[in-house]
């Protein structure tokens, strides 16, 4: 699929007349949280070693309080972003963040310290890291079906909050989902508000924007983003957590989109130890139409999360055969947006428009007759002509 179908040339800076960008539509712009301007050094200790994670315009590093020894994630967040002031987008995830300090399955905003430079949100630390380590483990220390019904019963609850104040977060993925723990399972934390935008009933609100592997097939025809733009990328999540695959990826950007576009899925391979109704669950999001697809609400109430633990009918379609091909390659590679705890080295982008492919790969097969290859995490740039700047997500 071309990146130039239905280019939103609105959004180009070259055209305007203005030197300073226009506001954008769905962005909060006030909040009540104080922006302290004392120094952040003064009251907390950076912890050694290594960044919970890091992007292009903002790093997280684990803090503790000197008065109280509690342990939080400081999130430094650049004001200006090449060469635009972008201290109103920081403002909207503080806003987004104070709106939802009544969910529990929300990260909790601590308190904010502002510098000529920098923002820095002081936020609960999730001492569990993110559940994308667990989606691309080995089986045996890979989440299990009733580990992904009990994390994803707390994900839409946290999703259904928000949507219910009009809220749409645009980049749900494994790595913006934390665990409070990581043994026992803890619970869930949704995170990084950087792309998120309030919905208007007044007005449609059209972007391209967020993670390639999840992103709804409305976002790529730059048609209305809705609530139902979410609940997309919670069947593209769900599928990840119980398969360790990621269902639209293809060997580049554009093949990938266009598995997206033509809903190109897979439910047989992958699914051998995955019951029926778990898979009815991810087919009533992955649907074309946004209001064809669940709601929030409406998952919660699907058999699959309604009954009990009790293990159901399980699709036993495994093939012997393929088990003595398996190939296990562990390569991992990165770049600019490093998962939780890597720490790598900034590329040069020239283009100003930036959108974060972190691509989760599980046991992908492409037929029988192929190989099944374990992969690990791949990170990419993808890069697009539009100059809208993002804060790259997946860093809280």
């Amino acid at each position: 699929m071309s990146s130039d179908k239905k280019r939103p040339l609105r959004f180009s800076s070259r055209n305007s007349r203005t030197p300073r960008p226009q506001p954008r539509r769905g962005l909060l712009t006030e909040i009540q949280t104080s922006l302290l301007t004392e120094s952040f050094e003064a009251r907390y200790t950076i912890s050694p070693g290594r960044e919970l994670g890091r992007g292009k315009f903002a790093v997280v590093k684990k803090c503790i309080n000197k008065q109280t020894e509690k342990e939080f994630a400081a999130k430094f967040m650049r004001k200006r972003r090449k060469g635009q002031d972008c201290r109103m987008e920081i403002i909207h995830e503080i806003a987004v963040l104070e709106l939802a300090q009544s969910n529990q399955w929300v990260i909790n905003l601590h308190e904010v310290y502002e510098t000529p430079t920098e923002i820095i949100l002081v936020l609960e630390y999730a001492a569990g890291g993110e559940i994308f380590d667990q989606c691309i483990a080995e089986r045996e220390d890979a989440f299990k079906e009733k580990d992904v019904k009990h994390l994803m019963r707390q994900i839409l609850q946290g999703v259904s909050f928000l949507h219910q104040n009009n809220v749409v977060h645009l980049d749900l993925k494994p790595q913006n989902i934390l665990l409070s723990c990581e043994s026992p399972l803890g619970e869930i934390r949704i995170v990084d508000f950087g792309l998120s935008r309030v919905l208007k009933t007044n007005e449609e609100l059209r972007e391209i924007m967020g993670t390639p592997e999840y992103v709804a097939p409305e976002i790529l025809s730059y048609d209305p983003i809705s609530t139902a733009t979410d609940m997309w990328s919670i069947g593209v999540l769900t599928y990840v957590m119980l398969t360790g695959v990621s269902p639209f990826l293809g060997n580049d950007k554009q093949e990938t989109f266009l598995n997206i576009s033509q809903i190109h899925v897979n439910y047989s391979e992958d699914f051998d130890f995955v019951s029926e109704s778990a898979v009815d669950f991810i087919k009533s999001l992955l649907i074309k139409k946004p209001e064809k697809r669940a709601t929030a609400e409406e998952c919660l109430l699907h058999s699959w999360l309604a009954q009990t633990d009790i293990p159901d009918k399980i699709n036993c379609i495994k093939n012997t055969e393929d088990e003595s091909n398996v190939v296990t390659v562990n390569e991992v590679y990165t770049s600019e947006n490093s998962t939780i705890g890597e720490k790598t080295e900034e590329p040069v982008v020239k283009e100003e428009f930036i959108l974060m492919a972190s691509y989760t790969l599980g046991q992908c097969r492409q037929s029988k007759k192929d190989k099944i290859v374990t992969h690990k995490t791949i990170s990419k740039l993808f890069k697009f002509k539009e100059p809208f700047l993002h804060e790259i997500p997946g860093v809280y």
